[in-house]
């Protein structure tokens, strides 16, 4: 139930940040586009964020948060787990 919440909440967020904005939605394709685009660096930028507080160096939280590629590891990549490349 814990994540539906969560959800909601995220979606009202950005359904006033939108309404601040002037932007109705579903947003036009182009400014959706960039919001995805955001969630997505945004997924990332949180646990270098916490590694930095928990006493890690910048460089070492950036290079172990880059460790893996962004969108995940493309079929038939050698580096991707054994029995998860063609999930």
């Amino acid at each position: 139930m814990k994540p539906y919440i969560i959800s909601l909440a995220a979606g009202l967020l950005v359904g006033g940040i939108y309404s601040l904005l002037g932007v109705k939605s579903p947003a036009p394709p182009m400014i959706a586009l960039v919001g995805l685009l955001g969630i997505l660096f945004g997924e990332q930028v949180v646990p270098i964020a916490r590694r930095i507080i928990a006493g890690q160096p910048v460089v070492a939280a950036v290079t172990s948060a880059c460790a893996e590629p962004m969108m995940g590891r493309l079929p038939g990549d050698p580096a991707a787990a054994p029995g998860k490349a063609d999930a």
